[in-house]
């Protein structure tokens, strides 16, 4: 019987020490630190229109809110009446209003692309965009906000048609 007991003593003896063990490497262990993704407070973010039709282009920015930081037209950067609309002034035109939106801290942009009508936008619209990405700015979402008609004026005729 002694040896029975020694070999249970034995048994809670090793059993007291891993549990110490454990306890005292759950202590030792470092806790997981949770990273959190900080937005940079510096961090401005604005909306760049592009009007660009078949004669000109129109880069304008704002704020969030809609406060105008820039606008420039094509016939701001060249004399010649014909040249407004071509991309390459388009591409001068976005980078002076760049220049402004840079100066004042904007890192970041929305863009929004309009033409004239439902057949698309002019020659200078994705030059300007390009330019813009060049410049430096994290371009968020390209959005194309040209309106639709939906159904269009009433055709002429009346109701049952043009009788030829």
């Amino acid at each position: 019987m002694t040896n029975k007991q020694n070999i249970e003593k034995q048994k809670e003896i090793q059993e007291e020490m891993l549990e110490e063990e454990v306890e005292k490497e759950i202590e030792e262990l470092p806790l997981p630190v949770e990273k959190k993704k900080e937005k940079s407070k510096d961090e401005k973010i604005g909306i760049a229109y592009i009007h660009s039709t078949k004669s000109n282009t129109i880069v304008h920015v704002t704020d969030l809110a809609g406060n105008t930081i820039s606008r420039v037209s094509g016939g701001m950067v060249t004399k010649h009446s014909r040249l407004k609309s071509n991309p390459t002034i388009a591409m001068f035109v976005a980078k002076k209003v760049a220049e402004r939106a840079k100066d004042l801290g904007f890192t970041s942009l929305y863009v929004r692309i309009k033409g004239k009508t439902h057949f698309g936008y002019g020659p200078g619209a994705h030059a300007a965009v390009k330019s813009l990405g060049k410049e430096g700015f994290n371009i968020i979402s390209i959005l194309d906000t040209t309106k639709l008609p939906r159904g269009g004026p009433k055709q002429k005729g009346g109701r049952r048609g043009r009788r030829v």
